[in-house]
């Protein structure tokens, strides 16, 4: 259940420039919080109503990571604040990844700020570190939470300007390093997801895919974060569902892309 908090913020640091990563000390959520959610930060300033939406990277007890890319004034606020200031929140919010959902191999896609909310998945996944394949999108170099992963799966790296790994995308490094998964589960921005859609239909297997959407509210009742899905939503009567609510996390094959 999501509760409204104000969190103290135990430690922040830069990890690639324009991305942070803010660790907070919870009540409540963080005890309450799975892989694949995400909590509402809100502004100390009176003129921005709205709360930023953030992906939970990371667990650990009473406290929550949260890594960013500082994108509008919002997340360029949050920025500088620093040890035992604090924050009010919302969370945690949204449907998590379900970590008993499949047997065999599991391969993990995450690009550019879709990466961090796959450590906590990649974590929770049971069996072996051999079992866990993750594929990381990036722009360039600066490959931000990689030394993470590499403590818990098998790690493949595609960069834009092919500064690492394979020069392209998530996918490119996928074909080109010939690997092949049980299930998929994947958080990124809608053209890679819209292409593990179609590899998982293509391998006949499922896929769990997070999307990522301006949100409003957070919880629902706005209806301002909606996708198709094949199947009539219950809350709305047609053939939406609210990404915020419903989501962030669906299966592959019930959703439009």
């Amino acid at each position: 259940m999501s509760k409204m908090e104000i969190v103290t913020i135990a430690k922040q640091e830069c990890l690639a420039p324009g991305v942070y990563s803010m660790w907070i000390r919870t009540e409540d959520i963080a005890r309450n919080a799975r892989p694949g959610q995400f909590i509402s930060v809100y502004s100390k300033d009176g003129s921005r109503l709205l709360p930023r939406p953030i992906s939970i990277c990371e667990i650990d007890g009473d406290y929550l990571r949260l890594v960013y890319r500082v994108v509008g004034k919002g997340t360029d606020e949050f920025k500088d604040y620093v040890e035992d200031d604090t924050l009010r929140v919302m969370g945690p919010l949204g449907n998590g990844y379900d970590v008993e959902a499949h047997e065999g191999v599991a391969v993990l896609f995450g690009g550019g700020i879709g990466v961090p909310p796959m450590l906590e998945l990649a974590k929770r996944l049971p069996g072996k570190k051999q079992d866990k394949i993750v594929v990381l999108g990036y722009r360039d170099q600066n490959l931000f939470l990689k030394k993470e992963f590499d403590q818990v799966a098998t790690v493949y790296i595609a960069t834009d300007d092919g500064s690492v790994g394979i020069q392209g995308n998530v996918l490119d490094a996928f074909k080109e390093y010939g690997l092949s998964g049980d299930v998929f589960y994947a958080c990124g921005p809608k053209p890679m997801l819209r292409g593990i859609k179609a590899l998982s239909e293509q391998m006949q297997c499922p896929a769990y895919i997070s999307l990522e959407e301006r949100m409003a509210c957070g919880v629902g009742a706005c209806l301002a974060c909606i996708t198709k899905t094949t199947e009539v939503d219950e809350h709305s009567h047609v053939h939406n569902a609210r990404i915020c609510k419903d989501g962030p996390v669906f299966l592959a094959s019930g959703v439009e892309l």
